[in-house]
């Protein structure tokens, strides 16, 4: 068993006792004497070590009758790091559940996603977590609930529904078996000053610190593709504090679209959303967490790739670098045909006419978002003499968007790493760095290496590391398993734009 730290009872004591919030979502605390379960820096006195069980999960906490902690939230706490390093069935499974399969397809569309019975699912599931995937997304519905409470103006029969209860009676018995209050009385514990903006919800996303905003937000700002993307100068959140930039973007969702600004604050992401469907609330906020690297662990990385005496440096000047990924793996593998052997700002060019010419329209009250990325069956629809680029890559173009919209090659966050590799090596014009940037960026492969990428080479040349890509590639297996973090470390020793947050 891989995700096996709550079995270290002593190890989990100590972490608790010292209010640690590094394992914050890497386990839970139960407490026997008064049935709350907690994350382990909960800011109460700790509970007497033969009071405290733990558990791997909050909806196994939840399944052995504790109810969630109103101190500190557990509920709220990051995800574990494991289901964004790990490409076995557990973590597949737990990455389509965060996005929401089990409330839309039930277990068996899980299942028929993973290529696995329910059976074997259910059994791996049990094993690992110690609850099942009906258990697991249940515990994501009260969650959901919870923020909808008290994040808008909705009435309670519409939050049941929006946040995947079947019935408002099956909603009312979950949010008070989660957290000992009805919810009635969960939105009544909000200060009376609180305002809700209708149809617009404003969240915190939580981390795991260090985070270092510059190359994640400059990343996203300097690529962004005008008409999905923007990155503003001000932040919208109105929390206060130094003026400080929003990246702003369109999300295609299962129900329907929405808009999110996400802000950089000391100890939380800001996120402020706007959806056309409720409903698609907790995708949303996962695909939000995963571009963003929100649930990764920066001191395991950085403590790895301090033992490389070139590498160490940097880490120590910028700790807790994150690999800005995506909201959509399709989009980003087009956007990576469409980048390939161009500058930055040709791509984004090629990207906004195919949005202005594919896209569909959303309005953008707040800033000037105009479209949704087109989807691989409308760019699968298009004339290729009507691409402003060569033959060859025109044909790498349309092959992949052909091949997306078939089915024959697919990017969700199921994908088996190194099968979705193999599928893309084979296609026409891809080589090792459009595979790899894919796997970084798309797939979420933490170890993805970019040896033949220029930036990478002339980083290497400039530190005295080996800048032939065999001779990096064999320097880089110190590094492992977070090679894709010494990318963004590498990266950063240049003067590229996506090194600086724009301001």
């Amino acid at each position: 068993m891989r995700n096996a730290m709550h079995t270290d009872r002593e190890r989990c004591v100590r972490a608790v006792q010292s209010k640690d919030a590094r394992f914050d979502g890497w386990f839970y605390t139960a407490v026997l004497t008064t049935r709350i379960y907690c994350r382990p820096s909960c800011p109460a006195v700790p509970p007497k070590p033969e009071n405290m069980t733990f558990y791997p999960s909050a909806a196994a906490c939840q399944q052995a009758g504790f109810r969630a902690c109103k101190r500190c939230r557990p509920d709220t706490s990051p995800g574990s790091p494991e289901w964004n390093q790990r490409a076995d069935l557990v973590a597949r499974a737990m990455r389509l559940i965060a996005d929401g399969v089990v409330d839309r397809d039930g277990v068996p569309g899980l299942a028929a996603r993973l290529g696995y019975s329910t059976r074997q699912i259910e059994r791996q599931l049990l094993a690992e977590l110690g609850a099942g995937p009906l258990a697991l997304a249940r515990a994501q519905r009260a969650q959901t609930a919870r923020l909808l409470i008290e994040t808008t103006g909705l009435r309670m029969a519409e939050i049941a529904f929006a946040a995947g209860f079947s019935s408002i009676r099956t909603f009312n018995d979950t949010v008070r078996e989660v957290f000992a209050l009805s919810p009635s009385e969960l939105r009544a514990r909000l200060p009376r000053q609180t305002v809700i903006a209708p149809g617009v919800l404003s969240l915190r996303l939580p981390f795991r610190a260090p985070l270092n905003p510059d190359n994640l937000f400059g990343h996203l700002a300097a690529t962004a593709v005008p008409g999905v993307e923007e990155w503003l100068p001000r932040s919208l959140n109105g929390e206060g504090g130094p003026p400080v930039g929003a990246y702003r973007r369109t999300l295609r969702l299962p129900y329907g679209h929405g808009i999110v600004a996400l802000t950089p604050r000391p100890d939380h992401i800001a996120c402020r959303l706007s959806l056309s469907d409720m409903r698609d609330l907790a995708v949303a906020i996962s695909r939000c967490r995963r571009m963003l690297d929100l649930d990764a662990d920066p001191v395991a990385v950085d403590d790895q790739l301090r033992t490389d005496p070139v590498l160490a440096p940097l880490v120590d000047k910028a700790p807790g670098r994150r690999v800005p990924r995506t909201v959509d793996e399709a989009e980003f593998a087009v956007r990576a045909v469409l980048g390939q052997q161009v500058s930055t700002a040709a791509a984004r060019t090629h990207a906004a006419r195919l949005v202005t010419a594919h896209g569909e329209a959303v309005e953008d009250p707040e800033g000037g978002l105009t479209h949704l990325f087109p989807a691989p069956e409308a760019l699968a629809a298009l004339d290729p003499e009507s691409l402003a680029m060569p033959r060859t890559r025109r044909t790498t173009f349309t092959t992949l968007v052909r091949q997306l919209a078939e089915g024959s090659i697919h990017l969700g966050v199921e994908s088996d790493w190194e099968d979705t590799r193999a599928r893309l090596l084979a296609l026409p014009g891809f080589g090792p760095w459009t595979v790899d940037v894919i796997a970084m960026r798309a797939l979420g492969d933490p170890d993805a290496f970019l040896p033949t990428d220029l930036g990478i080479r002339r980083a290497a040349q400039e530190l005295g590391l080996p800048s032939t890509p065999a001779a990096l590639t064999a320097r880089a297996a110190a590094w492992r398993p977070w090679r894709a973090y010494a990318v963004q470390y590498l990266w950063a020793t240049d003067s590229h734009p996506i090194n600086f947050l724009p301001v």
